[in-house]
């Protein structure tokens, strides 16, 4: 990652500068299909679903003790089957990309999650976005489908392709699996 980079585990009194670097993609992309920036208190739920380690984990690179990107895994899906499908999320300030800050918290992410109980990674990316779609090649994401006009935002229909990694850590790191009897892991 960029020189004077560092990254940590994100915590709550990081939160308003989170929310900041992602209202910005609120306003002015449609990377995300938020269309009302968010007051922080409105994101707090977000965070602690995020931020309480094992598979669901939040990162900050920061910059001079300036908060300038983060990147998590969270809940894919709320069912207990998706459990060991975690969703990645990377939002870095506008005044740093391109610097490499996206790859230095993927792959402090991916270590970190090393272990456990995941099977599957999975993001979502609104087309056009080539950074994002390069990172995530970088980072072995591999395409598995595209949504056609998926979300609307400025006045226009915009397709979503999602990618997924095979993660190496299925494993019982994060504890036993709730599976239903009868179901067995592949």
């Amino acid at each position: 990652m960029g020189e004077g980079f560092r990254i940590r585990d994100g915590r709550a009194d990081d939160l308003e500068a989170m929310v900041r670097i992602y209202n910005h993609f609120v306003r002015s992309s449609h990377c995300t299909f938020d269309v009302q920036p968010f007051e922080t208190h409105q994101r707090r739920d977000w965070f602690e679903s995020h931020a309480r380690g094992g598979r669901h984990q939040l990162l900050v690179a920061t910059r001079d003790g300036e908060i300038v990107g983060y990147a998590g895994s969270g809940p894919f899906r709320p069912k207990e089957g998706y459990q060991t499908t975690v969703e990645t999320t990377v939002y870095c300030d506008p005044r740093y990309l391109g610097r490499g800050i996206g790859d230095g918290l993927y792959s402090t992410l991916f270590s970190r999650l090393e272990g456990e109980s995941i099977h599957r990674v999975v993001a979502g990316i609104a087309l056009p976005n080539p950074r994002s779609v390069a990172l995530h090649l970088r980072h072995r994401f591999r395409p598995v489908g595209r949504f056609t006009e998926q979300g609307h935002k400025f006045g226009r229909f915009w397709d979503v392709e999602w990618y997924e990694r095979p993660f190496p850590g299925w494993g019982p790191a994060s504890g036993p699996l709730s599976i239903p009897s009868g179901i067995r892991p592949p």
